[in-house]
């Protein structure tokens, strides 16, 4: 596979994509699956810095303390940063550096912090991965760490999630298989890289 990416970044700059959806539609597990799928691709899956602590199953993240966040945000190291559910959420600089070197980056954004990211990255590619609210529901319980009034509370919120009016956002429905809604995100991230 990695031979035939090869020369395919010279010149150009890469794309970012912002990927969001609500709670319990599968966003992890398909980013996984797709950086799965292109370990040896000119595909970047940038780690977020947020002061939850690591679980053994979910994001990949790196963990840091309140303190050391705000250390990296005062000296400038965070291209993004955000405030959700009481936790601290960043992605550094070094985003710009992979975009300048033609690679196509995919970041986990917050539908909060849409408008603000792009006002600050204009030609970010929104993804926007859905699923019935029933199949929401079903997760969320699968998953046990809400309580049904926690569950609830976050459907709620998904439906009143309005999609922002912008041509450039792509749907992911993950309604059926991982495979299925997996390899329609990894076409979407090989994006002008053929």
């Amino acid at each position: 596979m990695q031979s035939s990416y090869k020369n395919q970044t010279a010149g150009r700059l890469g794309r970012l994509f912002y990927v969001i959806g609500p709670s319990g539609v599968g966003k992890d597990t398909l980013m996984e699956y797709a950086r799965e799928r292109l370990s040896q691709a000119p595909v970047i899956f940038a780690h977020r810095y947020i002061t939850r602590p690591v679980e053994l199953k979910g994001e990949n993240h790196i963990h840091l303390s309140e303190a050391e966040f705000t250390n990296r945000l005062q000296r400038g190291c965070f291209k993004f940063n955000w405030q959700s559910h009481g936790w601290m959420y960043a992605l550094g600089t070094e985003v710009d550096t992979w975009l300048n070197q033609g690679l196509n980056v995919v970041m986990n954004g917050s539908r909060g912090y849409f408008e603000q990211a792009c006002s600050i990255h204009p030609d970010l590619i929104p993804v926007m991965i859905t699923a019935p609210p029933e199949t929401l529901r079903q997760r969320l319980v699968q998953r046990g760490r809400e309580s049904v009034d926690e569950i609830e509370e976050r459907i709620a919120r998904a439906s009143e999630f309005v999609l922002p009016a912008t041509g450039s956002m792509r749907i992911i429905e993950n309604e059926t298989t991982i495979e299925e809604a997996g390899e329609q995100l990894v076409s979407l991230f090989l994006e002008n890289l053929a």
